[in-house]
């Protein structure tokens, strides 16, 4: 009797574990916590993206403003995430950030976290004022 044949996955070359993150490089403290990110060993692909760059390729579709509005991640499947959901995303790949994304995966906690992140967000542009933060 032979096996049943298995359905095989094509080879893109692309981890399907890897993510895209897309930050604002204008903003100070944006730019400090994601060289905090970089200094870290992340258990699949990251890829960081700067869209505050006029020369930053974005991603087909989304306008530029949307992407400088909030945090987001993109999943090598193409799904965008942003905001809370986004950190928790990204922490649940870096060692020494993982208990973070645990506990922003208790029930509950990722609507506080998001919360939290629009209140920061109301203040983020009086940072822009403070180059070199």
């Amino acid at each position: 009797m032979t096996p049943p044949a298995q359905a095989s996955t094509p080879n893109t070359g692309v981890d399907p574990a890897a993510l895209t993150v897309l930050y604002d490089g204008a903003c100070p403290l944006c730019r400090r916590e994601i060289d905090v990110y970089r200094g870290s060993t992340p258990s699949a692909s990251l890829d960081f993206l700067d869209v505050s760059h006029p020369d930053a390729v974005l991603p087909e579709g989304v306008p530029r403003e949307q992407l400088l509005a909030r945090f987001h991640v993109r999943h090598a499947d193409g799904r965008f995430e942003s905001g809370a959901s986004a950190f928790l995303a990204l922490w649940s790949r870096l060692p020494g950030w993982r208990w973070l994304a645990k506990l922003g995966r208790i029930p509950g906690m990722q609507q506080v976290m998001e919360v939290a992140y629009r209140g920061f967000l109301r203040v983020r542009p009086k940072l822009r004022r403070f180059n070199a933060v």
